[in-house]
Order: C-alpha cells, then structure tokens, then sequence
C-alpha cells in the first residue's frame, strides 16, 4: 500500500488574516507616541524576549540616527511620550542624549529596564540619573515569587531585581508623584496546549503589591500584564514545541473587538536603531516596516523631510495581532480594557 503524503496546513488556512477580521482598515491616529529601540545588546538573554537580545548582540544606535532622532524628538510638539527599549536602553548609545533631549522638551520618558543592569560594571549611575530626570521607569518582574522569574530571566535575576527596586524606593520611586516605578508581569510560556489568557490585571497588582511589600518593604505605581506574542525566542520555543498554531488558534478564538480602538500602534511610531520607522515594536521585529500610501518604507530622515509624523494611513497586521486583542487585550501599557 503506497503511503500518501500529509501536506501540512498553512497558517493562513487555519488562522484568520488579522486584516480579514476587522470590518475596517486598521488607521493611524495622530502620533503621540515615540518607541525607540536603541540596539539587542543586554547583559541578559531572557527566555521570552521577542526581541532575542543577549550579550552577544552588537547591534545599536548610530551617532547619526541619534541625532535625527533627537531632532524629531525637537522639532514636533504633538509628540507627549518618548519611550525607550533594547536590548537594556541604559547599556546602549544615545540613551542619556535621547531623554536629555526629550526632557528638555517637556516629554514624558518611559525607560524599559531589567533591572538588573544597575548592577553591571559602569551602570551603577543609572537609578539616581532616572530620578534626577524624572524617567519613569517601567520594569519587567515577570512574577513576584523567585522561581518563576529565574526560570524565565536567569538564574539570581530575582534577587537582584529585588535589591534594584528596594535602591529605586530609596529614591523615591513608586512614592513621589513625579518618580513613577511600574512593573510588568509575562506569563510563563506554555508546555501544553492547555491555553490560559493572561489573568486579570488589577487583581494580580494587588497580589504583587501586598507580596513585595510584606517580603520585601517594595512599593510600585502600577502592575502591566503583558501577553506573551508568538514572535522572537517566544515563536521559536513554541515551534519547538509544536505548539505555534494551537497558540495562535486559541488566541484568534479569543479576539476582542472593543480592543481594536486602543491598539498602542495606533499612536505610536516605533523606530529601530537603524532608524527604520514601524508601527509597532513587533511590527520591527518580524522586520514588517511602515509604507505610506505610496508603498514607500519609512525612516526617521524621510519623517523629517516631509515634515510630519502623519504619514501612515494604514497600519501593517499579521497573525500575531491577536495577541494585542484577545482576552483584555495587551500592550506595552498593559491590559487595554
């Protein structure tokens, strides 16, 4: 008996288009927002780091592009929030120019730490130059109890973490209003298809607010529940272990259409450290650019020629799109409802 080849299914036969799911083209509202990754160098190699950063990562921002960007960080008012990410911001070229320039000004600057960086060789400056800037930093603490955090990040990050946010509170982190401390919460990546979505933000917040202050004396602004999207080292392990489709199966079977108004990519441009323009920081990873309506791909210099941020009408979709919309949807803030 001849055995007939099984085909695999594509994607596309099995996951709904994102586009295909909404009744309207997915628009640009006014650019409000700034996200600028600075390079993949960090000084940690986290288990579910979409970006894929490491140590070993050599890739930053050019004294060229940091100048253009500082220029549009000048030049356009409408922009309120200057956020910054890697690979560790802190550890990266133009860091302290880029929130010099956008605190100068009157832009909010959010920094997406590690934490642990602080206590690297030649970072130790890090905490009191956030607070002397008011930087709101924005932390990953991926849980609040040691094993978990370990587990995803490396072994000891937990502890250093730790002693991160206890140096931050000393500071005045988390209890001066100008000083604002908020951590980010990552699901564990799933060793089954047995799916879960991630669990409601305000009740986690209070679990990781009464645990860090009864252990550890911490306080903290706000607590972001963030879904882990199936791309990076995160779309890599759920290859592995054949668990992609299903993931992304149960995450379109969770689409929210009252999340689609409050898409962070809607305000926001996300901007590489090759000064390529996105609409979002996982657009930029999965190496999808923004056009115009013209199909020409953006960049920081062409912003600045045409003279407007306003450029973009549509915004690019893919599959893992339904990671921003499912349940409560996610964003770098965040629940969205």
């Amino acid at each position: 008996m001849v055995q007939q080849k099984v085909i695999p299914l594509s994607l596309d036969s099995v996951i709904t288009p994102f586009r295909n799911k909404l009744n309207l083209p997915l628009t640009k509202k006014q650019i409000t927002v700034l996200q600028i990754n600075l390079g993949k160098r960090c000084n940690l190699a986290c288990s579910h780091c979409h970006v894929e950063a490491s140590p070993k990562r050599t890739e930053e921002l050019s004294p060229e592009v940091c100048q253009q960007l500082i220029t549009l960080i000048e030049k356009f008012p409408q922009i309120k929030i200057v956020d910054l990410t890697g690979g560790a911001p802190e550890m990266l070229y133009g860091f302290k120019p880029i929130v010099e320039a956008a605190r100068a000004n009157g832009k909010q600057v959010i920094v997406r730490s590690n934490l642990t960086i602080y206590f690297e060789s030649g970072f130790s400056d890090i905490p009191d130059y956030c607070a002397q800037h008011q930087v709101r930093i924005v932390a990953s603490l991926p849980c609040y109890l040691s094993d978990n955090v370990d587990k995803m990040r490396g072994n000891g990050v937990y502890d250093a973490s730790i002693r991160a946010l206890q140096w931050l509170n000393r500071l005045g982190y988390g209890q001066d209003p100008n000083l604002i401390l908020d951590l980010v919460y990552n699901p564990q990546l799933p060793a089954t298809e047995n799916f879960s979505l991630t669990p409601n933000q305000a009740s986690l917040e209070q679990d990781y607010k009464v645990f860090l202050q009864e252990h550890f004396g911490i306080c903290f602004n706000n607590l972001f529940a963030i879904t882990n999207l199936p791309i990076g080292r995160t779309k890599l392990y759920l290859e592995r272990k054949e668990l992609h489709r299903p993931y992304l199966q149960f995450l379109e079977s969770n689409f929210n259409s009252t999340t689609v108004e409050h898409l962070m990519c809607r305000d926001e441009l996300s901007i590489d450290y090759l000064g390529n323009v996105y609409d979002c920081d996982f657009n930029q990873m999965e190496n999808l650019p923004s056009k115009t309506h013209d199909g020409e791909m953006l960049t920081v210099n062409k912003l600045l020629n045409a003279g407007t941020l306003d450029l973009i009408e549509n915004i690019r979709t893919a599959n893992y799109c339904y990671g921003c919309t499912a349940g409560s949807g996610s964003s770098c803030g965040g629940t969205l409802i």
